[in-house]
């Protein structure tokens, strides 16, 4: 018995040496961290259950069968995150450099189907140099078949792409379908083509970092959501991303003690709006005074940042919030705007993950680059995200909510549920002076002055949507996050569901 207990910790050891010390050293030198010293770190300590550690690759050619590594450059398995249950898998880029076989993807595919099994999220710590180009075809069907999982999954179970080194070629399309991406700056980085490809068909010169690097996904792109400093800051990231996600869309949102009090008072509220409609103030303090403990997790903050997106707690429970941004274009809605709070809408919908909205919102931008950008369609996104979305939803309008941007914002005709004003909103088709430029065409400066002041009167204020029921109260800033925390309660037991349907056809 003891020669094969030695046996198994022999090849147990050989297959946690992976690709060797030299290539270990190699990945330490380049401030990486191996794929099992990420797991970790990921993972509560000693909650790590590796499975398929012993698999080997299946290919003939090109002298493959002498060159066999345990594991086939991934590692899989499940653990535990603050004690909740997570499986992972993290590619490996000392054997064959990450590069995906059959049998790797075999690997990350038992995980999956597991995931599903069970009901728990899945996390891939991605790190590969692409498909093994000697398995041909057969790394190809690999990749396919860990594509066709990430769309099963999708809405099911939360997954979490952390890209912490090349993820090129058909690579990418695993953690584009996934919810959210995170990367590390000048470690990392995501094309479909890399630098030397696009020089030889297009003549562009191009570095990784400008052509994919977490700079530029997280900024331009928006194909990554959070770029990070370093591997370990990834990582801590996650933990604490983690802990806002439902387990599956069937287990509810997770809830942890709070000593916040649930009906806090903040008079500085009272203050917030500047007596000018034009002058600019911070939505992101209105986020923060409301949640638990001001903690506000954003999703995507250099990416359109004249919406807010991310998550937050009320009463220990995780909450959705988006939000109008004053500092940035004015609140205004765009392409890229309406693009990104769509996709995190759906996500909460699909999760059944509360969304709280802020609106301040002056419209949608004009502009030719717009109009021609496709913003009907995009713009439409947002609208058919929240239209479609069955989850509590509760709008708080600060100011502004001007024209078909004040519809699209979570409205009470698209089925909000409690729509509140501060006595600061004001809810109309456009501006006081644009309006009165229209519809009073050709009076004089003086007399288009006394016409702005009526209409401000009569439209600048949130009584008139108030007396049609469009909003159900107007509330004291100060006492905000008070009602939310109420209207959450009741809506707890809320049910909707929409006409049955194989699926929706959103304008993608």
């Amino acid at each position: 018995m003891s020669a094969n207990i030695a046996e198994m910790e022999r090849r147990r050891a050989a297959a946690r040496l992976g690709g060797g010390q030299r290539r270990i050293d190699a990945q330490h030198a380049k401030g990486k961290l191996t794929a099992r010293e990420r797991l970790d770190i990921l993972l509560d300590e000693d909650s790590f259950e590796e499975i398929d550690a012993y698999v080997e690759h299946n290919c003939v050619d090109f002298g493959m069968p002498e060159n066999t590594i345990p594991g086939d450059g991934v590692v899989t398995g499940s653990g535990t995150i603050n004690g909740r249950l997570v499986f992972v898998f993290s590619q490996d880029f000392t054997v064959f450099g990450g590069a995906v076989s059959e049998r790797h993807a075999m690997k990350i595919c038992k995980i999956m189907d597991m995931a599903l099994k069970v009901g728990a999220p899945v996390i891939g710590i991605n790190d590969s140099g692409g498909a093994r180009i000697q398995e041909g075809v057969a790394s190809l069907g690999g990749y396919a078949e860990i594509f066709q999982r990430n769309v099963l999954a999708s809405g099911v179970v939360p997954q979490l792409s952390l890209i912490m080194g090349p993820c090129a070629g058909g690579a990418v399309y695993s953690p584009a379908m996934t919810d959210f991406i995170f990367m590390v700056k000048d470690s990392s980085y995501m094309f479909v083509t890399g630098p030397d490809v696009v020089k030889t068909v297009t003549n562009e010169i191009v570095t990784q970092e400008e052509l994919g690097g977490a700079i530029t996904h997280s900024t331009k792109t928006s194909v990554a959501d959070l770029a990070l400093e370093n591997d370990i800051e990834a990582l801590l990231t996650a933990r604490e991303f983690f802990d806002y996600l439902p387990l599956t869309n069937r287990t509810g949102v997770p809830e942890r003690p709070t000593s916040d009090p649930w009906d806090r008072l903040d008079e500085s509220l009272d203050t917030l709006i500047p007596a000018s409609p034009t002058q600019p103030y911070d939505m992101r303090e209105v986020i923060t005074k409301v949640l638990d403990e001001g903690d506000f997790f954003e999703i995507q903050p250099g990416h359109a940042a004249n919406i807010l997106c991310g998550f937050g707690r009320i009463e220990g429970r995780t909450v959705g919030v988006v939000a109008n941004q004053p500092l940035v274009l004015a609140g205004v809605l765009d392409i890229n705007s309406s693009k990104k709070a769509a996709r995190f809408v759906r996500f909460c919908d699909a999760f059944d993950i509360p969304i709280l909205t802020f609106v301040d919102v002056p419209g949608f931008l004009p502009g030719t680059a717009q109009e021609l950008g496709g913003i009907i369609k995009h713009g439409a996104k947002l609208l058919f995200a929240y239209g479609e979305a069955t989850v509590p939803k509760i709008t708080v309008i600060t100011r502004k909510a001007y024209g078909g941007a004040y519809d699209v914002m979570a409205s009470k005709h698209l089925r909000g549920d409690l729509n509140y004003a501060w006595p600061t909103a004001e809810i109309a088709v456009m501006g006081a002076k644009g309006a009165v430029e229209i519809i009073f065409r050709g009076l004089g400066p003086e007399e288009i002055a006394a016409k702005t002041k009526e209409y401000e009167d009569r439209f600048a204020n949130p009584f008139v949507a108030a007396s049609k029921g469009f909003v159900d109260e107007v509330i004291h800033p100060h006492s905000t996050r008070r009602r939310i925390a109420l209207a959450l309660r009741k809506l707890r037991g809320k049910q909707l569901e929409n006409p049955w349907k194989k699926h929706d056809n959103i304008p993608l």
